[in-house]
């Protein structure tokens, strides 16, 4: 027996086929890994085919597991509800600068396949807030308040305003697969002088309207006290018409009698004219 063993023998086909299997070993790895996406609860995925060139647009991949071959790609869009503030200066109609603060909230419109984010996609890549919701915002903010005096946007117009961008925001959005869930006009900035002027003027009217308001009061009250006199006038002559010389004695005879009967001592003296009645003097016993 040898005092030394021999080494084995170095075999460079078996270090060769090692290194084979184990690359395709991590390149099957690096494949699964790459073909298995999993979507998270505001997530939607559509696959763009690498070999064709194109996207699958009405095939929506949910929240979840799901797989892909891996040589295509998972385009992945959050759905939920996405916010953006725009604060911008625009021109009245009469030449003003004002400042404004635009709130709206959106996100991927949706049809009878699901969301509409492969279309989304193909317009606007994946920058359609900046590219499609802030470009048409900021033209529809100018177009609509470049309609309105600095005083209607302050005061009465506001909600009209509103309204107005509400509708024409979201016809456009619609048109580009995108849903708009609310816009709101957060301030309008108008400089100093032009706020104290608009405020002036508005004390003015409510001035002119409660003077107004006071007049058209004493008026109606005149008009009624009017009414009131002619109709106690009326009344009057009424009763003048009536009281003839033999009722007012028939009357007067009538008054006599009762006072006459009462129990209570008197002196009863009798007129010295044709008409004249009793005059009844006394007390109580």
């Amino acid at each position: 027996m040898n005092q030394f063993q021999q080494a084995p023998e170095f075999d460079p086909g078996k270090i060769r086929k090692f290194v084979i299997t184990a690359a395709i070993g991590l390149i099957v790895i690096v494949t699964l890994f790459k073909s298995i996406i999993i979507l998270g609860p505001t997530e939607r995925g559509v696959v763009f085919y690498t070999l064709s060139g194109g996207i699958d647009k009405d095939h929506i991949y949910e929240p979840g597991f799901n797989v892909v071959a891996p040589w295509n790609e998972m385009i992945i869009f959050d759905v939920s509800e996405q916010k953006l503030d725009e604060s911008m200066d625009v021109l009245s109609s009469n030449g003003l600068s004002i400042s404004v603060d635009i709130s709206v909230r959106y996100r991927p419109a949706q049809d009878k396949n699901g969301y509409e984010i492969g279309y989304l996609y193909e317009q606007f890549k994946m920058n359609y807030d900046d590219k499609l919701v802030r470009q048409e915002l900021r033209s529809i903010v100018r177009k609509v308040i470049g309609r309105y005096t600095p005083e209607e946007l302050y005061s009465s117009k506001r909600e009209e305003v509103e309204t107005i961008m509400n509708n024409q925001t979201t016809e456009v959005l619609n048109t580009n697969h995108v849903e708009l869930t609310a816009l709101l006009i957060r301030s309008v900035k108008l400089p100093t002088t032009i706020i104290e002027a608009i405020e002036a003027k508005l004390d003015q009217e409510q001035q002119s309207l409660a003077y107004k308001f006071r007049l058209e009061k004493e008026t109606s009250e005149a008009e009624r006290k009017k009414i009131a006199a002619q109709g106690e006038a009326k009344a009057n002559e009424i009763i003048n018409s009536s009281l003839t010389g033999n009722l007012l004695k028939m009357r007067g005879i009538e008054a006599t009698s009762a006072l006459a009967n009462s129990p209570n001592s008197k002196v009863v003296i009798i007129g010295n004219s044709e008409n004249g009645l009793p005059i009844i003097l006394g007390g109580e016993k």
